[in-house]
Parts: structure tokens; C-alpha cells; sequence
């Protein structure tokens, strides 16, 4: 069986980036996904005998459990890569979910260690293990169109505009999610097409394949466009300043690189802002209020940025419309209390979806890819979307 590793360069961040502590969890976890699983036999053996401990009597029928239930997490990772689904490693998510399994199992033993407390942590674990299969098999598939419609007396009141936003692509390989993209981008039939950033997966960089394969879901989304595209970059680890160019090159795409421009499309006329993301507000809200000063007034403004960070200021300087992406929603979210982890300077203040502000409306789309290096490939009651707006007066 192949266990799929994350490109050994890919953590790599530009001299001027200063990473997170997201990104920092995800270059250890990283070093991590670089052991073999098998490697790790000692590791799962000594996870369950701490699980069967307290069986007392059923001690063989726990220990067999919780090593079985590492083969079958062990098998549904593996088979990932396997089958075009994703291409994340093994052993991190595999070692999270064994910890898992192996608290549940040890509790359960030391409040009820019976026959029926047995079934009771099979029926637990069987659970976590099921959880986990959709998260990585069914979810991140589940593509949904957000509809959206946002009227502002800026706008010509004799038509309305249909703009499509995509984010976070995350591309590792062309796999069932981006076909799925293109055909609903086709059937939708946008006038206008914007996308904010991380085309790549962050474990792949600087994989030539993955490279490649970004370049054509960009050309084939260009093909199946029925308007302009627009382009930002978005989290300066992923979309690399010498990586980007060749993802766009050759393509009608309008990759806007900190400046304004004048979109004019079924009657109405918009300024379309995309700035460059350095995940520093110090730096980028400056360069935001020297753009909008460029803009003409009295115009409905849209403004391209990949993370919700400026929402603040772009309150503040009277942005109509805010797009971004970048926090995925959280990806991996708890019901009732949702992301845990956004990469946000505000947390969850802006974690996903709709948000108004004064005048101002911003979305934070959950994107369509996943994180990568050691990060499990998998979406958790926060499934990939597009956002299709209809903008009037």
C-alpha cells in the first residue's frame, strides 16, 4: 500500500512572512506525516494496552478493539490517495484518531467494565470511526452554491449583476471535487467570475504535478466562464510570488495585484479592488486606504482580500461589498460551538458567512479545499461552497 508524503520543502515560509501558530502545528505535524505507520507498531501496541487496562477480565476483547479500530482509520487514510480523493499523509490524523479511540475505551473501562459497557464503547468508537470516513470521504465533496443578494442605490437600478466567488482551491491533484467545481461553474453562468487565493495545497508548492494541475482547473474554468475572471493571491506560504505567475500564465485571468479596477458589465459599472495578502494588518490596512483613495467616489466598491482581517478598516474607509476566504470555516467544526481554529486575528468574530457592518457587507466563503502538510484532509459540518451574488440597486 502507498503512503502519500507531503513535498519535504513545502513549509518553506517567504523571509518577510512571520508564520502562526496554525502554520507553525502544521510543519510539526508535518514532521510527523514523514514516519511510516508501521514504524509506529510499538506506539499503537502501547496505546492498547493503555486502553484495556481497567477491562480487568475483558482486557483481550478492549486491546483487540482499539487495534482494530487503528487498522481501520489506518486502511480508510490509506485508500484516500489511492482512490483521487486527497493526498494528505497518514500518520498524523491516524495518531490523533488512535488517542481518541484510546481515551473513550479507557473511561468506559474504568466507569463500566462489562459486557454491555464493552458494546457501549464499540458503539463510541465505531462513531468517532464513522465520523472520520465522512469528514475525509463524503464531505469535502459536498459542494454547495451559496445564493446571495446584495442591493445598493450605487448600482443602476435597470439591471442586476451576477458575480460568482470561489476560494481556496488548495489544488493537490485534479480529484472529483474540482470536476464537480467546473461543471457547476458552467451551468451557473456567472457574468463575472472573482477568486481569492491559495490555489495550491500547502504541502504541494512546489510539486510540479500539482503545479500543472492547477494551471488546468484555472484553464478550464476560464474555458466554461461566460464572463471576466478576477484574481488575488491569497496566504503568502501558498501562493508564492515566483509559483503564481505560472498558474495564470497564458490564462484571461485578471490578476490584480494591489490595484483598483473599473468593471463594467450588464449596465452596471463597480470598482473592483484586489490586494496582495501579507497576513500583517499593520502593513495591508495602509495599503488599503491608499487604493480606496484612488477609487472615484460615490462608486459601489468591491473589495478582493484574502482574509477577513481588514473588516475593521474596510468598514471604516466605506467598502460596499467584502470577499474573502481563508478560514475555511473553520473546517473542522463542533456542533453548537463550530470552529475551533479560523487562522483569523479575530477568531471567530468572522469565522464564516454573512457579516454587515455599518454599510458594509462582508462573506467569508468556507473555500473548496483543505489544509495541508500533517492536517487531516477533511471537512467537518463546514462543507466546501460557492457563492453566487446578485447585486442590483
Amino acid at each position: 500500500m502507498t503512503w502519500n508524503m507531503p513535498q519535504p520543502d513545502a513549509h518553506h515560509c517567504p523571509p518577510d512572512y512571520k508564520p502562526g501558530p496554525l502554520h507553525i502545528a502544521l510543519v510539526l505535524t508535518d514532521v510527523l506525516g514523514r514516519i511510516h505507520p508501521l514504524s509506529l507498531a510499538p506506539a499503537w501496541l502501547s496505546l492498547a494496552a493503555i486502553a484495556c487496562w481497567p477491562w480487568s477480565a475483558l482486557r483481550l476483547p478492549a486491546a483487540g478493539l482499539s487495534l482494530a479500530f487503528t487498522v481501520i482509520d489506518a486502511s480508510g487514510l490509506a485508500l484516500l490517495p489511492r482512490r483521487g480523493r486527497s493526498f494528505g499523509p497518514v500518520t498524523p490524523p491516524l495518531f490523533a484518531l488512535a488517542l481518541i479511540h484510546t481515551v473513550l475505551t479507557l473511561i468506559t473501562g474504568i466507569l463500566w467494565a462489562t459486557q454491555p459497557g464493552l458494546l457501549l464503547t464499540t458503539t463510541l468508537n465505531i462513531a468517532v470511526s464513522g465520523a472520520f470516513l465522512y469528514a475525509t470521504w463524503i464531505e469535502p465533496f459536498r459542494i454547495g452554491v451559496t445564493q446571495a443578494e446584495l442591493h445598493s442605490p450605487k448600482l443602476n437600478d435597470h439591471a442586476s449583476l451576477r458575480l460568482l466567488h470561489i476560494s481556496d482551491l488548495h489544488v493537490e491533484r485534479t480529484t472529483a471535487r474540482e470536476e464537480i467545481l467546473l461543471r457547476m461553474v458552467e451551468e451557473l453562468a456567472a457574468d463575472v467570475i472573482v477568486l481569492t487565493g491559495d490555489y495550491l495545497n500547502l504541502a504541494y508548492v512546489y510539486d510540479a504535478e500539482a503545479q500543472a494541475d492547477a494551471h488546468d482547473v484555472l484553464e478550464r474554468l476560464c474555458d466554461v466562464a461566460h464572463g471576466p475572471v478576477y484574481a488575488i493571491t491569497g496566504s503568502p506560504p501558498v501562493d508564492r510570488t515566483e509559483i503564481v505567475p505560472d498558474l495564470f500564465k497564458d490564462l484571461p485571468i485578471t490578476w490584480l495585484l494591489d490595484e483598483v479596477r473599473e468593471l463594467r458589465i450588464n449596465g452596471q459599472r463597480i470598482q473592483v479592488v484586489g490586494m496582495r495578502c501579507t497576513r500583517e494588518r499593520r502593513r495591508d490596512e495602509p495599503r488599503l486606504r491608499h487604493l480606496l483613495g484612488q477609487s472615484a467616489p460615490g462608486r459601489f466598491t468591491l473589495l478582493l482580500y484574502h482574509s477577513p482581517d481588514l473588516m475593521p478598516k474596510a468598514v471604516e474607509l466605506g467598502v460596499d461589498l467584502y470577499l474573502c476566504g481563508h478560514t475555511h470555516g473553520g473546517q473542522v467544526r463542533l456542533p453548537l460551538f463550530g470552529a475551533l481554529i479560523t487562522s483569523s486575528d479575530f477568531w471567530k468574530r468572522y469565522e464564516m458567512g454573512w457579516y454587515r457592518e455599518n454599510g458594509t457587507t462582508l462573506y467569508v466563503s468556507r473555500g473548496l479545499g483543505m489544509e495541508g502538510l500533517g492536517a487531516p484532509r477533511a471537512r467537518f459540518l463546514a462543507p466546501p461552497e460557492i457563492i453566487l451574488w446578485t447585486l442590483s440597486s
